[in-house]
């Protein structure tokens, strides 16, 4: 995350990514912006500049779980700006172990409080997709159905107060070695991507095919791909350690990370669903679609795709660049 001071105001942006070299360089990254914040007048009350969203008060208790001195003067700040702006809700995780009222502001759980709070359930909803696209997976257990395939899916697949689920797919953990070749300048500076689902990286809409993508993005989206329940773009990978993880007969959740992003909700726009933007990224200012970073439906691998294995060379396969991939 960054603060950006103005002497007007200030942003916060919020990034897919840490802020090195070696996450942006030949990349596919996500960001938000925030709207310019402006300074309240003097003298206004604790509570003025608070967003429908409550993303202030969200923002505040983040950086507070820091607990870094440093950070004193940043909190002291934001709290003299107006924030009321805001339409997107804030999805934090921060290491620790959480009980009674915590459990719901951190990781998953605060994900599946707001999809309850602020979304409805749709027509055939069972049907709608549940999509993660992320950069790494880390430990979810020996056992899928131990996490993956029930509390996360659980939050993945909550809309408004109904408690349906989805049947559990079938899942491949693969990284194609066309994919692999094809990303640009992979061959010589490997970027340890793995991918999980049953579809290959294909950008076309945003241009981003040929660039390995490190961005994390989750969303609900209907059987036709035209239409989404909500939106979320995160730092968050695929795991227990991001998202957290239930313990002690579901009453504490431990969560071993700090990561942020950021909730679309139709509500929050007075919609029902956001319609997807299918004229390609950017689109213009008077779209209504919303943009997501990659194309749809996403595509399915063939009895021919062959998975990427780091530690086996690729001498009659190059690059784009014509670069080969022999592992030291």
């Amino acid at each position: 995350m960054m603060l950006l001071w103005y002497e007007e105001g200030f942003r916060v942006v919020i990034l897919t990514s840490n802020l090195i070299r070696a996450d942006w360089y030949q990349k596919t990254q996500g960001m938000w912006m925030s709207p310019l914040y402006p300074k309240l007048p003097e003298g206004s009350p604790g509570t003025a500049g608070e967003s429908p969203t409550l993303f202030k008060r969200d923002l505040l208790e983040y950086l507070e779980a820091y607990r870094a001195p440093e950070l004193t003067d940043w909190i002291e700040r934001i709290k003299q700006h107006d924030l009321s702006e805001t339409r997107v809700y804030l999805i934090g995780s921060t290491p620790g172990r959480f009980q009674g009222a915590s459990m719901e502001k951190w990781g998953h759980l605060r994900l599946r409080k707001l999809l309850s709070e602020h979304t409805q359930p749709v027509q055939n909803e069972e049907r709608w997709h549940v999509l993660g696209q992320f950069s790494s997976i880390g430990s979810m257990g020996l056992d899928k159905t131990k996490w993956l395939a029930s509390e996360f899916q659980r939050t993945l697949t909550t809309l408004g107060k109904t408690d349906k689920s989805l049947a559990r797919p079938e899942t491949q953990m693969l990284l194609l070695e066309d994919h692999y070749r094809t990303a640009y300048k992979q061959h010589k500076n490997n970027s340890g991507f793995t991918h999980i689902s049953s579809d290959g990286w294909c950008a076309d809409v945003s241009g981003r095919s040929n660039a390995m993508p490190h961005i994390k993005t989750y969303m609900r989206i209907s059987p036709d791909f035209s239409q989404l329940a909500w939106f979320l773009v995160t730092s968050a990978n695929l795991s227990k350690a991001a998202w957290g993880a239930l313990e002690k007969n579901s009453t504490q959740i431990m969560v071993r990370s700090y990561e942020l992003g950021v909730l679309y909700l139709p509500s929050a726009f007075n919609m029902t669903t956001f319609p997807v933007e299918k004229r390609g990224i950017p689109s213009s200012s008077s779209s209504n679609g919303f943009p997501v970073p990659f194309d749809l439906p996403p595509q399915r691998y063939s009895s021919k795709d062959k998975p990427w294995i780091w530690n086996i060379p690729y001498t009659q396969a190059p690059d784009t660049h014509g670069n080969v991939w022999v592992p030291s």
